[in-house]
């Protein structure tokens, strides 16, 4: 909340005082550092995945986005949901684009 605070302050100054102060914090909020940006906050480690069957987007499955294309395929091809879509044929193939989509060829 307090860092909220710092950002709120150079656009409702007053306001952000106030609450600086129901915080408990003492010194003024205009004497205060302006957050830092950190780009680690924003690194993404799961991706979810749209797995479509013949073009049509059946289901989404959240992985890992350190996982290799064959360990998504695997993944895909495990899922509970993939069985009612492949009705017990193998797949033809299976066309894995990164961070973006999984196609399935029935």
């Amino acid at each position: 909340a307090e860092i909220f605070t710092k950002l709120l302050s150079p656009f409702a100054p007053h306001l952000a005082e106030e609450l600086w102060q129901i915080f408990g914090n003492k010194p003024s909020i205009a004497d205060e550092e302006f957050p830092v940006y950190n780009e680690e906050f924003f690194k993404e480690d799961i991706f979810e995945y749209p797995v479509s069957f013949n073009g049509k987007l059946r289901f989404k499955i959240e992985l890992s986005l350190s996982l290799e294309k064959e360990e998504i395929e695997a993944a895909v091809l495990n899922d509970k949901r993939t069985d009612r879509w492949l009705d017990g044929k193998k797949p033809k193939k299976i066309i894995i684009v990164h961070k973006r989509i999984v196609n399935v060829v029935v």
